[in-house]
């Protein structure tokens, strides 16, 4: 196993951090025990920056600190009362969603041009935000006892349009960080 630089554990620092300060962006909603937050951001983020293993990493960190009892997560929560409860299945899945996207972007982010990084991009931080739903509409439907349709109308369909949005800002983050890079690597 090889060892990770100085620079290398600071982004992974770095990036549960971001997750959990975007925890801090948080509406609750009166439909669902899931409230809209900024987290899921942060794990494309580091899933589609940090790649696979690091971004994986990023989000095993921030649960950490979670259940650590630090107020990382939605509301200014911690515990591990958070990861058993009606919403945990949502955060457990962040370090693999962020691998997945990872995953994605690696195998595909030098064989096509650079003009299609946004759709590329969009279309895998969706297939992240995928991995994200489905062990959480399923936890949320023990926990709470409902039925997984109701779970879905609960868990999903409200979070639609602005995870979308946050895939697609994630995109040009994503694009606009790659564009510094190559910039940087030529200049010097």
């Amino acid at each position: 196993m090889s060892k990770m630089s100085i620079k290398e554990l600071a982004l992974i620092a770095l990036f549960a951090a971001l997750t959990a300060i975007l925890a801090y962006v948080y509406l609750p909603i009166p439909i669902s025990p899931v409230p809209i937050t900024g987290q899921t951001m942060g794990v494309m983020l580091a899933g589609a920056l940090l790649g696979a293993k690091k971004g994986f990493i990023s989000q095993i960190v921030y649960l950490l600190i979670g259940i650590a009892g630090f107020p990382v997560f939605a509301g200014g929560f911690g515990g591990i009362t958070t990861l058993v409860g009606p919403t945990g299945g949502y955060l457990l899945s962040y370090p693999f969603a962020a691998y997945i996207i990872g995953i994605l972007v690696e195998r595909v982010e030098n064989k096509i041009g650079f003009h299609y990084w946004t759709l590329l991009i969009s279309t895998l931080t969706l297939g992240g935000m995928i991995v994200i739903y489905i062990p959480g509409v399923i936890q949320m439907a023990l926990i709470t006892q409902i039925p997984i349709s109701l779970a879905i109308l609960e868990g999903v369909v409200p979070f639609l349009i602005g995870d979308i949005a946050k895939v697609i800002a994630t995109a040009f983050v994503v694009r606009s960080c790659h564009a510094l890079a190559v910039k940087e690597r030529f200049s010097l």
